[in-house]
């Protein structure tokens, strides 16, 4: 298909977990020739498999991916990598004469890849790590909610348990006296490097409920706990990738804080809670084009193949 001689054309699928994005994201990929890149900051981490919903090898096999497995449990992994990876990988794709197909729901991460990095201070290491020794000391919340005093724009847009964006938020207000929120909303992302058509999925919060519920279920019933009972024996209990959500909650089964049912509850509050922050973030962009997953399938792909082919893009009207 044909894209503009100016910018790389790309379809994003984005939207809340659980919402539908990775079987959507396989058949629009099979549907219009693409190639799937990830913008998911969990799926970044080898090993983290049941509970990140990573793509299956059945999935991987159907439809090539990018942007999965890059770094171990203990490693950070920050948006300018993920922007790095992914413009490569794009790249990558386009040269190949396939399309890109960027499917995930880590809002920052899709904004930082259309829209550009915000340029805050270099990291401090000092500061780094007086910050790491009070999530070490007394959890990440606790850490958060000092970034809530300090600039509440940006913990009302980073989870409680995130204690790499919580770091990163109180370094750079500390280091500058300026609020990221602030560097952030001056910067504006607006970049482009890419044309982009971004689809949002929207379910009604009754029936999204309804599949994060079975989907936590099914994660259980597939081996999570067993996932995570080998990851907590080789990977320490504050290494990044732990703050996804689910594996501080089987790791408090695994300690035997919790039992399996209880463990469970907690998991599925917390993904719902972390639904509504993703659906928070991607209605504030007015670039989505929200459809019903399900209802709207036929029309996603046609609306996604007549912008491929140099077409406007479609009413950005909420589903």
């Amino acid at each position: 298909m044909s894209r503009t001689r100016e910018r790389t054309r790309l379809v994003c699928v984005v939207g809340p977990t659980a919402s539908g994005k990775t079987a959507l994201g396989l058949e629009v990929a099979e549907a219009l020739g693409g190639e799937i890149v990830s913008a998911d900051s969990r799926q970044v981490y080898r090993r983290l498999e049941i509970g990140t919903a990573k793509p299956s090898a059945a999935e991987r096999a159907r439809v090539r991916h990018h942007c999965l497995d890059l770094v171990d449990p203990e490693e950070t992994f920050d948006v300018a990598r993920f922007r790095a990876a992914a413009a490569a990988a794009i790249a990558d794709v386009e040269r190949r004469g396939r399309v890109p197909v960027v499917v995930g729901g880590t809002g920052l991460y899709v904004r930082a890849l259309l829209g550009g990095l915000c340029p805050a201070p270099p990291r401090v290491a000092a500061l780094r790590e007086s910050l790491a020794r009070i999530v070490r000391a007394e959890g990440a919340p606790a850490l958060h909610r000092r970034l809530g005093m300090l600039d509440p724009a940006s913990a009302a847009r980073i989870a409680p348990r995130d204690a790499v964006r919580s770091v990163r938020a109180l370094e750079v207000a500390l280091t500058t006296g300026r609020r990221l929120s602030e560097w952030q909303a001056a910067h504006g992302f607006r970049e482009a490097p890419y044309e982009a058509l971004m689809i949002g999925l929207a379910r009604p919060a009754d029936e999204l409920a309804a599949r994060i519920d079975t989907r936590a279920r099914a994660m259980v019933a597939a081996g999570l706990l067993d996932e995570v009972r080998a990851l907590g024996a080789r990977v320490p209990i504050d290494a990044p990738a732990f703050g996804a959500v689910g594996y501080r909650e089987m790791l408090a089964c695994v300690g035997g804080e919790l039992d399996l049912e209880a463990a469970l509850a907690a998991m599925v509050r917390a993904t719902r809670r972390f639904a509504k922050r993703q659906g928070t973030w991607f209605r504030a962009e007015a670039a989505v084009v929200w459809r019903h997953p399900d209802r709207h399938r036929a029309r996603i792909l046609a609306e996604a193949a007549a912008f491929l082919a140099g077409g406007a893009r479609p009413d950005a009207a909420p589903a």
